[in-house]
């Protein structure tokens, strides 16, 4: 979102929003020793994250979920509600179940704990300024976990848009699978999966690979445990 000159790349500018002081100190100084990153401001709550992110249009906001006055899940979906909103990761300490839905309902593009590595850090930071979602497998499978036992619900309509072989790639993106592996379980190039990936996000009107893996458990194309609906078989 920020410009740069004709001379030299723009870099990736990052909102830090945390109630804790010496955490947002800690972040900013991991993510400024990188040379294409830049952390242009901060914010102790969610309803200042919001006012922050507003008016200085970062590419990445770090999130925390727990900070007064207004949670950051509250904020993550205010600020995705409008246009050209920045890229969220979710930061917590709380590695539960709820807080991981919740964050993917809010439409996170990544969910990372706070004592995450560095590297891991940096790395997630790169991954959504991208474009894509973070999307560990280890996520996937806690996503797996929480509609473990639910009634499958009825497929909505709009699935019949998608042709048999972008239903198997929305199936192969629910189970966590990168494009390079869809591509060697489909027997197809890897630009070949990025079209298909890009038309299932188009039709289904969905952000990003985070939100087409809720959207496949809840639609009930996908089944906890393995199975999954009867939907263009």
């Amino acid at each position: 979102m920020n410009e740069a000159g004709a001379d030299s790349p723009a870099k990736i500018s990052v909102v830090i929003a945390d109630d804790q002081r010496m955490l947002r100190a800690g972040l900013r100084m991991v993510i400024e020793t990188e040379p294409d990153m830049n952390v242009i401001g901060e914010a102790s709550d969610g309803a200042e994250a919001v006012s922050v992110a507003r008016r200085l249009r970062p590419d990445v906001v770090l999130m925390d979920i727990a900070m007064p006055r207004q949670d950051g899940l509250t904020a993550t979906r205010t600020l995705l509600s409008t246009p050209n909103p920045p890229r969220i990761i979710v930061l917590t300490t709380f590695d539960t179940d709820e807080n991981l839905y919740r964050a993917l309902q809010a439409g996170a593009s990544g969910f990372l704990l706070k004592v995450s590595s560095p590297e891991h850090l940096i790395t997630a930071i790169r991954v959504v300024a991208a474009g894509e979602a973070l999307l560990d497998p280890a996520v996937t499978t806690r996503v797996i976990s929480a509609f473990a036992g639910r009634p499958g619900p009825v497929p909505p309509p709009e699935l019949n848009d998608l042709t048999p072989r972008e239903i198997d790639v929305l199936r192969l993106m629910a189970r966590g699978m990168s494009n390079g592996e869809i591509a060697a379980a489909l027997t197809v190039g890897e630009a070949t999966v990025k079209t298909h990936v890009a038309r299932v996000l188009m039709k289904l009107d969905l952000r990003d690979r985070v939100q087409a893996v809720v959207y496949a458990y809840e639609s009930g194309l996908i089944r906890a445990g393995g199975g999954q609906s009867s939907v263009r078989q």
